[in-house]
């Protein structure tokens, strides 16, 4: 299972696979910033941390956004999505300044293209989940998340967060390690649905609809039966 789960996972991070076609540039400035929190570089490519990024790599071939490029300190690729809005252009910001000064990067992008906090969905891995879980939250704190803390000290505290649970190691002197060790054979069970249930209803996030979104999700991916050695608030 983590051989077939892990060899898929390759494809999102652009590893063995053919991507899909890209989605022609129609011009015009990006209308919405997905980024993903997470640390660059293929040792810490499948770790929990990364879990922002590594959706952000499934939502880029899915719709089959342009080819990564650097800028702004981070991987960046720009794509459209159809909403019920129309077709809205999207730019993926991938920040390689490491997790706990992604604020920094994602600030870069979001000045040049004269967006605001609101235009802003950061996706991260969330410890105070149980694995599987989904919550959408908008402004508000850091819960102690460094990156998430980065992010507020460069762009305020009014972006919007999609909080992947990745659960909780039991004790607060193992979280570091935990975060950093890559997903489990049990997580297979839950990480790829959910990277589709988020590609698939990725069309609700971008025209702002969190409620229906996160039902979509956890709908399509519903999380597994709780863990009682993980946190599941």
């Amino acid at each position: 299972m983590i051989r077939s789960f892990w060899s898929r996972v390759s494809g999102l991070l652009g590893l063995g696979t053919q991507p899909a076609p890209a989605i022609p540039d129609e011009g015009g400035k990006a209308v919405l910033i997905l980024s993903g929190q997470g640390n660059p570089g293929e040792k810490y490519a499948k770790n929990r941390h990364n879990a922002g990024f590594l959706v952000l790599d499934f939502i880029h071939r899915e719709y089959g956004f342009q080819p990564w490029r650097s800028k702004f300190e981070s991987e960046i690729a720009e794509g459209v999505i159809n909403t019920s809005n129309g077709r809205e252009k999207v730019l993926l910001v991938k920040p390689q300044t490491y997790y706990n000064e992604t604020g920094r990067a994602l600030s870069k992008a979001v000045q040049f293209y004269k967006l605001n906090a609101e235009d802003v969905v950061v996706l991260h891995d969330e410890i105070d989940l149980a694995p599987g879980r989904l919550r959408m939250k908008q402004g508000g704190g850091h819960s102690g998340n460094n990156g998430i803390r980065s992010m507020i000290a460069h762009l305020g505290e009014t972006f919007r967060r999609v909080r992947i649970g990745v659960g909780h190691p039991g004790d607060k002197s193992k979280v570091m390690p935990y975060v950093l060790a890559d997903f489990s054979k049990a997580d297979s069970e839950w990480f790829e649905p959910m990277a589709k249930a988020i590609a698939s209803a990725l069309p609700f996030l971008v025209e702002g609809n969190d409620e229906r979104f996160q039902t979509e999700v956890m709908r399509l991916a519903p999380a597994p039966k709780n863990d009682p050695k993980k946190t599941a608030r």
